[in-house]
């Protein structure tokens, strides 16, 4: 008999009325022939409700006591759903985490999945019952059996780690919208419905702020090749699958804090094209990726640092043998993108650089992990390998270093993550006929850190990034400038960032207080930025993507501020006020709008 495990999140039960109507939708998946678990958040917003109330005693409630109030809100979901189940004649009985087995850390309101102990959902799924499951929650392992909570978006990592654990043939999440859409239908309502998304596709998507999957559920799903559908608890649609090519199992002991990276990967054949100080306006990346999508030549990696006046630098790499071609076009668009026409001006000068060489980590435990790329820094630093360029996804990890540290680079991060072979990542290419882009998110809620003159020597992005990694702040892009300056016979660079912009003035007081210790320049914060993205597996081998994202943005005088990319999602920082704007051009250059608008539920 099929298992199926499936959730429903708090506008889906947020009434006796909308619990009823679940409860048929369960049945009915009953009667189909199926075994079911059911995940449940709290109703509507008991949640925010509870949250409110603990406030209103406290300025800063003890966690502990937050775990054990939140926790409340799914008991009551549970219940009713079990009860409104036995009322039309369907055995059911209701669990909370800790009864069904949910064991995690004893980290209160952000703990992490270490195991399921299935024993007793599976006697009940045996008599014939429906198990209903209170997400978002779990029990301590220390012993104490003290109630925790996972954290935002945890119901849907309860569903999927659930599944995990059951070996369930599929995962169901039921939501507002049909499925998953090609950006978010509040900012577009002519956003489409995708049939199917890669899982690595969906965590880029998720990570930047798609709130229709949680990032972490994503990373069970993909680390466990659990089947996912994302579909609407108001209609029978098909909704979108989540898919997960085959790859090695994993064991299910240490469930949500398994090694991080899965492997570590190396590319001698690469070759850099840098433009320095070209003009800091609307336009000038479109004209140079522009043109080289005209030529054919296919890029890897592109980054776009922060300005210094008014001048950016743009740095791509590319495989070796096209490199002669690639300098050529850089040559060849240079004087269009000075400012003036003086052929003796430093303006957009071309700097190229062979013998260099790509090692990256990657593996989809890295979510949310501060530590792991301040530990790949580390590791380089420790083996005497400088970094010149960096470029960071959810899966992924790169820096170009020069190529003849490459053995070195490589033995030393395999030790550090505990890699015994290198093995090609579980990244999901499309197939021929995808689209080259999946969707376009734009993310609000980032700020950005510059930290001027850093010594240009290894071991400097270890620090930085390790202070962070320690009071647990993320970092998403990350820029060094290719412009070295050498100041009191020290050469430097520029490193930019983007951290959540609830934790910009943290990483500013943190920044600066080491800035002097460790000599840096100046450590500068701006809160008033946007990042707007693209994402889809079919963008590989297709350089004229990058181009159409420049170029939509030019035409409507949108700057770009920073650039990264990796090789499935290309991100621009823009100023806050234009995020919006951006992700509707983008949208739209792409052709991704369908012809049904979405509207989503208040």
């Amino acid at each position: 008999m099929p298992l199926i495990v499936q959730k429903f999140g708090g506008t889906s039960v947020g009434s006796v009325e909308r619990i009823q109507a679940v409860a048929e939708r369960v049945y009915k998946t009953v009667k189909a022939g199926n075994s079911l678990v059911v995940v449940v958040s709290a109703m509507g917003k008991t949640t925010d409700g509870l949250v409110k109330l603990a406030n209103e005693i406290s300025r800063n409630p003890n966690r502990r006591e937050m775990d054990m109030l939140l926790s409340t809100g799914e008991q009551v979901t549970i219940a009713l759903l079990s009860m409104a189940l036995q009322e039309i004649g369907q055995p059911a009985i209701s669990m909370t985490g800790a009864q069904v087995g949910i064991v995690t850390e004893a980290e209160h309101t952000r703990a992490r999945i270490l195991q399921i102990e299935t024993e007793r959902v599976q006697r009940h799924l045996n008599d014939g019952k429906v198990v209903v499951v209170a997400g978002f929650q779990g029990i301590s392992s220390n012993g104490e059996l003290e109630i925790t909570t996972l954290g935002r978006g945890g119901s849907d990592t309860s569903a999927v780690a659930l599944a995990a654990a059951l070996r369930a043939d599929f995962c169901e999440i039921y939501t507002d919208v049909p499925g998953i859409l090609t950006t978010d239908p509040r900012l577009v309502p002519e956003a489409q419905l995708m049939a199917e998304i890669t899982c690595n596709e969906m965590l880029e998507l998720a990570s930047l702020g798609a709130k229709v999957l949680h990032p972490r559920a994503v990373e069970i799903a993909r680390n466990y090749c659990v089947p996912l559908v994302v579909r609407s608890s108001w209609t029978d649609d098909p909704g979108t699958w989540v898919t997960t090519p085959p790859h090695e199992e994993r064991s299910l002991i240490n469930l949500e804090i398994a090694r991080p990276v899965d492997a570590v990967e190396f590319d001698s054949n690469q070759a850099k094209v840098a433009l320095l100080r070209v003009p800091d306006k609307p336009g000038v990346a479109a004209k140079l990726f522009g043109e080289i999508s005209r030529q054919q030549v296919d890029v890897d990696l592109i980054i776009q640092s922060i300005h210094e006046g008014n001048s950016n630098d743009i740095a791509f790499t590319v495989t070796t043998p096209i490199l002669k071609r690639a300098e050529a076009v850089a040559s060849a668009i240079a004087p269009a993108l000075r400012s003036n026409a003086n052929p003796n001006t430093d303006e957009a000068e071309v700097m190229v650089e062979q013998d260099i060489a790509k090692v990256s980590i990657s593996g989809a435990g890295m979510i949310g992990r501060p530590g792991v790329a301040a530990k790949m820094f580390a590791t380089l630093a420790s083996a005497g390998v400088n970094i010149q360029m960096i470029s960071t996804s959810e899966v992924k990890v790169s820096c170009v270093i020069d190529a003849s540290d490459g053995d070195r680079a490589v033995a030393a991060l395999c030790q550090a993550f505990e890699i015994v072979a290198s093995p090609a990542s579980p990244i999901s290419l499309a197939s021929p006929t995808a689209p080259p882009v999946r969707g376009v998110a734009l993310d609000l809620n980032q700020a950005r850190l510059a930290i001027r003159q850093v010594p240009d020597r290894p071991g400097m992005s270890a620090k930085l990034f390790g202070i962070l990694a320690q009071h647990n702040i993320s970092v998403d892009m990350i820029i060094q400038s290719q412009r070295c300056r050498v100041i009191d016979g020290v050469a430097r660079r520029d490193i930019a960032f983007t951290v959540p912009r609830m934790d910009g003035e943290s990483a500013l007081q943190l920044l600066t207080t080491a800035a002097t210790e460790l000599g840096w320049g100046d450590v500068i914060l701006d809160s008033a930025i946007a990042k707007v993205s693209i994402v889809g597996a079919g963008m590989v081998g297709q350089p004229g993507v990058a181009a159409k994202m420049f170029d939509a943005l030019a035409k409507h005088q949108i700057n770009i501020q920073m650039i990264a990319t990796s090789e499935i999602k290309i991100s621009c920082v823009v100023s806050q006020e234009q995020g919006v704007q951006a992700l509707q051009v983008i949208h739209a250059a792409f052709d991704l709008a369908g012809s049904e608008k979405f509207v989503v539920p208040v």
